[in-house]
């Protein structure tokens, strides 16, 4: 069994140093850095987190920046990212490193931190540390499923169990960043959910789903909760080049401190203008179908506040907001 698993971590290793993308997070060994990548690619595409990480990094360079700086530009640097817990538990984690003096260099501090679960711990450790944890994500789920037929739902934890014994039997414990790298590699650009690339598959010989012809059933999934559909209407209404918005109260249980569009509801004497389109936005299980209507109104209504359009990059918008204020060409 030990030349088995060497086996498929020499092959994974090899098929990785010639295949990966060239990430910028794959070019540091700082564990601030990598962590700011793997905190901004939970739930979130590589194609969109590479241009949000090198602004943030721009913007908050190192540990201390990040703690120091005001929470307006935290949430406008991330705004667009979504989950933006994510990136109030990053700051409230960068301050206790800075009260620690230094970047946690084992895996239990690590895990420790705000915001940090197992699979941050393990890739964080194991990436800038060469400590021999080995991560589990989505990716890598999908692949030791396929690898090992699990017959589980991969949504339970029991399966998750099982899958996690059998990352931690194949992680190459000499080189275990590159090993968690390639596995997360492979599951994102050859081991897809819906057309995985067997032919292509460094691993595929040792991959159970493959020699039973049956990579397309795994991983076996529970029947996934309905999805509900709303429709909403937001409103641009424009001032001597500022624009009318409202904010969400520190206390709000959803996108506190973020600045939001009026919608009818909010300005019941708006007269409603032409129409600026609609577009598609799911939070969740619910899928929202959002109209952008142009709008004007005889005075200002308590609780909101006209805004500089010049000033909208400076302060945290919620996506619903940015996506209606390119329909409207204003952003």
């Amino acid at each position: 069994m030990a030349n088995r698993k060497r086996s498929f971590a020499d092959a994974l290793i090899e098929w990785y140093e010639h295949h990966r993308r060239d990430l910028p997070w794959r070019r540091t060994r700082d564990p601030y850095r990598i962590w700011v990548s793997e905190i901004m690619l939970q739930q979130t595409r590589v194609e969109t987190v590479i241009p949000y990480y090198a602004r943030f990094l721009e913007q908050f360079p190192g540990v201390e920046s990040l703690a120091q700086a005001p929470e307006p530009a935290l949430l406008a640097a991330w705004a667009g990212l979504g989950y933006y817990s994510r990136v109030r538990n990053m700051q409230r984690a960068a301050r206790a490193i800075c009260e620690a003096g230094e970047f946690p260099r084992d895996y239990a501090a690590i895990r420790e931190l705000p915001g940090i679960g197992d699979y941050t711990a393990a890739a964080v450790a194991s990436i800038a540390f060469d400590l021999p944890h080995a991560v589990l994500d989505g990716n890598v789920m999908r692949v030791l499923a396929r690898v090992t037929a699990e017959p589980g739902d991969i949504r339970a934890p029991s399966t998750r169990k099982r899958l996690q014994a059998a990352a931690d039997e194949r992680l190459d414990r000499d080189r275990p960043g590159e090993f968690n790298q390639a596995m997360m590699e492979l599951g994102a650009t050859v081991c897809a959910a819906a057309d995985p690339k067997c032919l292509l598959c460094p691993v595929s010989a040792y991959c159970e789903a493959r020699k039973s012809g049956r990579a397309r059933e795994f991983p076996i999934k529970s029947r996934p909760v309905d999805r509900v559909p709303a429709a909403v209407t937001l409103l641009i209404i424009e001032r001597d080049g500022h624009l009318l918005l409202w904010q969400r109260t520190p206390e709000s249980k959803r996108l506190a401190g973020f600045w939001e569009l009026p919608d009818p509801s909010r300005l019941p004497g708006a007269k409603l203008g032409e129409s600026l389109g609609e577009f598609r936005h799911s939070i969740t299980n619910t899928d929202y179908t959002i109209a952008v209507r142009r709008a004007v109104i005889a005075r200002t209504p308590e609780l909101h506040e006209w805004i500089a359009v010049s000033r909208l990059a400076e302060i945290p918008l919620s996506t619903t907001a940015r996506k209606a204020l390119r329909n409207s060409a204003i952003l």
